[in-house]
């Protein structure tokens, strides 16, 4: 099975590398980025099968990363699994999220830091296997994300 192309948007410089070669041993195509001016260039650029986003960001925070992406049409939501509408996001934070900004976006995933390195690992697997099977691009209902 190949790999998810995912984008890692990370400011914290060895959780960032921690990540990336935690993602890239397991065969997924890492693009890293450490800020929202970074993230957006990929975004505009490249198609990804999942973004791993940390909210905090230097510059911006993640949920407007999110906010632009989508007005620019470089995002869209997809049925994920019968899951429902989601971005194909995984939101991580080191303070608590509002359950409001969960609904406004509708991200794949909630991780909370810190948090086990196997619930990203298996979420980037789960898009490795979407990609290879073609599944994702169906209409359903909205669910929560999935906090792990």
């Amino acid at each position: 099975m190949q790999g998810a192309r995912i984008l890692l948007v990370e400011d914290d410089e060895i959780l960032r590398d921690l990540l990336g070669r935690n993602l890239t041993v397991r065969g997924h195509d890492v693009s890293i980025a450490e800020d929202a001016r970074s993230a957006l260039a990929y975004l505009c650029a490249t198609p990804f099968d999942l973004i791993v986003l940390d909210i905090n960001l230097p510059d911006q925070t993640g949920w407007e990363v999110l906010r632009t992406a989508l007005r620019e049409g470089w995002l869209h939501p997809r049925d994920i699994d019968g899951g429902g509408q989601k971005l194909p996001v995984v939101v991580l934070s080191a303070v608590r999220v509002s359950p409001h900004r969960l609904e406004e976006f509708h991200p794949l995933a909630y991780l909370p830091k810190p948090f086990p390195m196997d619930a990203l690992l298996r979420l980037a697997a789960e898009a490795a296997r979407r990609r290879e099977t073609g599944s994702g691009q169906g209409e359903r209902g909205q669910r929560s994300p999935r906090v792990l």
